[in-house]
């Protein structure tokens, strides 16, 4: 079936933003540059903003002659040509908002960002650097002696650390909702069309359709989810007053996209972690959950899988699951004055009737349907009471709140002290974890955007039939969701996500007809290259919230980390206590300002005057709400009548009015992804078009050495990939801190760089790991009827594979070029060798001398060397 309609690419991709002594001029364009608007930003009032959009879309001549005449208009002297009137002050991608603290307000402007991903061509990118302006002239500014301060308490959040937004894909939203939407029947998109033009904010938008008869393409937009989007109180005073493409929503979290190779065809493999901005803080500042059912560190990790090799939503294969990471639902803190490495666990209010807990699993049914399945992380046998006061007080609350729930939705408990398990030299940790996933993602299912493929048909298999979710005429929807939580949520919840997202990921390839089972093992390219990911993931997270990585990691849990992890692991857990006694006060400050939870007012305390934040976050404390919700019927009625699919997806009234659908010609710029991807009309540099640099299985796990199988799915020994697998990277340790944390790195370098660096480095590292490995778990191989299946499978005939049968003859000119590329194969097979024979007569000293250099420099300095060996006796 293919899609009812497109998503809407915003208009306002460039600006530029110029200056005269009375007013700002920010003028937007999209990328091509010809649909321009314009916004006039009054500079002469001191404390109100006044913003005045003309509700037109200029031409590029149009705006010339536009600014042409304010610049004219504005000199000191008609027809004098020495000065200018209208100066530009500085260029942009995007408007974050605006803000005010004591005088007047100011304009956050995003001046750099990076491509992070790409799905079906819609861009993702990252925040690099952003510019703030004050807006009022200095002949009407009132200044205040606090203003300076608060500046800084907001600059403090760095814009640049984790920042994302798009301008034709909604973040905010799953992957499934979006593809959802974008399926509606035609019928509701026409009579929401009536709707649109009727209430349109645009006199021009829907000129010329008449003219066409009515054909055309529907354009959708969506509202997005306010609880993850972390610039809406700052675009809260101009969202009725400007048109919606001005109006760019960032999220914060994690973005990270890698290519799996299988057999030449690429699939992009994307995780995307969006943070809550309800009840947003610091590790120890920020714990449970406030008055209206949201907790700290509350983080929806969603992995999507999508064939690269076609890249429209309509034709392409896409494929995601989501699960969700955040504390415990009750109200509980920990005192951190006693400076105590765990400060003790104390339950703030008395909850009987699990208000909060309730408030917070319907969110979770109206956003993600039934089952909530719940995996408790924490320690369950202390000898003195510490995390199992959480185990006990959630029992309670879900075994109250699924008396009044129906059976067939009832909330799922699954307690397992996972720090036991650890402990035990009798029980591996992740085999466990490998079942409890395993029946996780059988009753939530997953996205596809496909039917099942013929290949499952013909290949039926027991797990395959057994899964859950929803099945419709298009594919697969998830409904329901895990929830996973320990203490702080950051390193046992990080391994146990993996498994599951691990789990989830050998569903999805099966779906896409890419693997033969639903199943995939460790120690295999695909497998290590999803580790990777989630190490990133998880290191970022842990970051924003902990204010240090991760101190325990999924080989951590194999129990095949190097001896030189338990050092690192100390330096974390050291680098996570000193920020959370000494810096997180002034961070958790910060975030309350930037995201509105404190507004500055003239006569009231300061914000670093406040004994506590608490009464910030718990409305309740500051007045009595309206209703009560009962204590029995504690859900929403809409949600549980279309349970188990979630209530945000389900086609009704409430759902309609948070959709944006405008009627498009068929090649119009605002719909047309194709042209937006590719830009055909468009003089580009490779820079540009090729910016995104992302892991590659091939490239960075595959071995170099030749008759190895290329399957990414193949299990490797230690020694045979062509990348680290027990995580001894000492000589690009600071490469490596870039990229996880991917705050405020440089762009990554080009893919000749990142192998010759990771060829210069492999001979070390399987020296350094040859000795640890004797120390690991005996790593898992396939059967040999499995690996003969593999065999079988890729030997194809070549006029299946190609198309084409190379022994019908060639023509003379391309043997010519067949020969051509033999030599060079061969002649770089050569140089191969006498390279391995430099390095067997170079002295330890020298090779680990040339392994710690960089870059050209590097380079020189081995080839220099080989001559001098070359010279040497034998």
């Amino acid at each position: 079936m293919p899609a009812a309609a497109a998503p809407i690419i915003s208009s306002v991709q460039k600006l530029v933003l110029y200056e005269t002594r009375a007013r700002y001029f920010l003028v937007g364009s999209n990328h091509a540059e010809t649909k321009y608007r314009v916004l006039k930003i009054d500079r002469t009032e001191p404390k109100d903003l006044v913003i005045i959009d003309d509700r037109h879309v200029y031409t590029q001549q149009e705006v010339r002659e536009l600014l042409g005449r304010l610049d004219l208009g504005n000199r000191t002297k008609m027809g004098q040509k020495g000065s200018s009137g209208l100066f530009r002050a500085v260029s942009a991608f995007g408007v974050v908002g605006f803000v005010r603290f004591l005088e007047g307000y100011y304009i956050v402007l995003i001046t750099k960002r990076r491509k992070m991903a790409d799905i079906g061509g819609h861009a993702i990118y990252k925040i690099e650097d952003t510019n703030m302006i004050y807006i009022p002239n200095d002949s009407v500014r009132i200044t205040h002696p606090d203003e300076a301060r608060y500046l800084r308490i907001f600059q403090n959040v760095d814009l640049s650390s984790n920042f994302y937004f798009s301008y034709s894909y909604d973040l905010s939203h799953s992957l499934q909702y979006n593809l959802t939407v974008l399926r509606m029947p035609l019928e509701m998109l026409k009579s929401e069309t009536t709707q649109t033009r009727q209430e349109s904010f645009d006199i021009f938008e829907d000129e010329g359709l008449i003219t066409q008869g009515g054909s055309g393409v529907f354009g959708i937009c969506s509202e997005p989810y306010m609880k993850y989007v972390w610039n809406g109180e700052l675009l809260d005073i101009i969202k009725n007053t400007v048109h919606r493409d001005w109006l760019l929503y960032i999220i914060h979290g994690f973005c990270g996209q890698s290519k799996l190779l299988i057999y030449g065809r690429p699939v992009y493999v994307t995780l995307i972690a969006r943070r809550s901005s309800k009840f947003a803080g610091t590790r120890f500042l920020k714990r449970g959950a406030n008055c209206e059912g949201d907790v700290a560190n509350e983080v929806e990790t969603e992995q999507i899988l999508c064939d690269a090799s076609v890249m429209s939503f309509t034709a392409g294969s896409y494929s995601s699951y989501v699960q969700v990471r955040g504390s415990v639902p009750l109200y509980w803190s920990q005192d951190i004055s006693t400076m105590m490495p765990k400060p003790p666990i104390t339950l703030d209010q008395a909850d009987p009737f699990a208000h909060v807990a309730a408030l917070h699993f319907d969110q979770m049914l109206q956003r993600f349907g039934s089952p909530i399945i719940i995996l408790n992380l924490v320690k369950e046998r202390e000898k003195r009471k510490h995390e199992r006061i959480l185990s006990e007080e959630l029992v309670a609350a879900v075994t109250y709140l699924n008396q009044f729930l129906p059976p067939e939705h009832t909330i799922i408990y699954i307690p397992w002290d996972m720090a036991k398990y650890t402990k035990s030299k009798l029980c591996n940790v992740l085999d466990r974890l490998n079942v409890i996933a395993e029946s996780v993602v059988k009753k939530t299912g997953f996205f596809v955007n496909r039917p099942d493929s013929y290949c499952s048909i013909l290949r039926p298999d027991e797990k395959w039939n057994e899964l859950g979710g929803c099945v419709i005429s298009t594919g697969r929807l998830q409904t329901g969701v895990l929830r996973t939580n320990c203490v702080d949520c950051l390193d046992r919840t990080n391994t146990a996500q993996f498994m599951v997202g691990k789990c989830a990921l050998a569903y999805q390839l099966y779906s896409l007809g890419l693997i033969d089972k639903p199943n995939l093992q460790f120690d295999t390219d695909a497998v290590r290259l999803f580790e990777e990911l989630y190490e990133d993931h998880g290191d970022t997270l842990s970051l924003q919230y902990g204010g240090s990585q991760l101190v325990h990691r999924v080989k951590t849990y194999r129990k095949i980390a190097p001896w030189t992890q338990h050092s690192k692991d100390i330096m974390q857990t050291l680098s996570r206590y000193y920020s959370n006694a000494f810096s997180d006060a002034d961070r958790q400050d910060s975030i309350n300002l930037f995201l509105g939870v404190f507004h500055p007012t003239e006569g009231k305390p300061h914000l670093w005057e406040l004994p506590t934040d608490f009464y910030l976050h718990h409305k309740n404390t500051m007045r009595l709400l309206p209703t009560r919700r009962s204590y029995t019927y504690w859900w929403t009625p809409e949600v549980i009548k279309h349970l188990p699919l979630p209530y945000d997806e389900v086609i009704c009234a409430a759902n309609l009015k948070k959709l944006i659908v405008k009627k498009f010609h068929k090649y119009e710029e605002e719909i047309d992804i194709h042209n937006e991807f590719f830009r055909p009309y468009e003089l580009s540099s490779f820079d540009d078009t090729f910016c995104l640099a992302m892991t590659s299985s091939a490239r960075d796990f595959m071995p170099k050495t030749f008759g190895i199988d290329p399957s990414p799915f193949t299990v490797r020994k230690p020694d045979e990939t062509g990348k680290s697998v027990l995580g001894n990277k000492s000589n690009r340790e600071e490469a490596v801190l870039q990229r996880k944390t991917a705050a405020s790195a440089p762009p990554p370098p080009s893919e000749e760089a990142v192998s010759s660096s990771s060829e210069d480095d492999s001979g070390t590292d399987r020296e350094e790991e040859g000795s640890v490995s004797q120390r690991s778990t005996p790593v898992k191989m396939t059967d040999t009827g499995d690996s003969a299946k593999v065999t079988e499978n890729v030997v194809q005939p070549m006029k299946e594979v190609y198309g084409i049968n190379l022994s019908d003859g060639l023509s003379e000119e391309d043997l010519s070029i067949y020969l051509r590329f033999v030599q060079l194969g061969q002649s770089q097979h050569k140089q191969d060798k006498s390279s391995q024979q430099f390095c067997s007569r170079c002295p330890d000293g020298v090779i680990k001398f040339l392994c710690m250099q960089e870059g050209e420099f590097r380079w020189i300095l081995r080839n220099l060397i080989y001559v001098i060996c070359r010279s040497l006796p034998c």
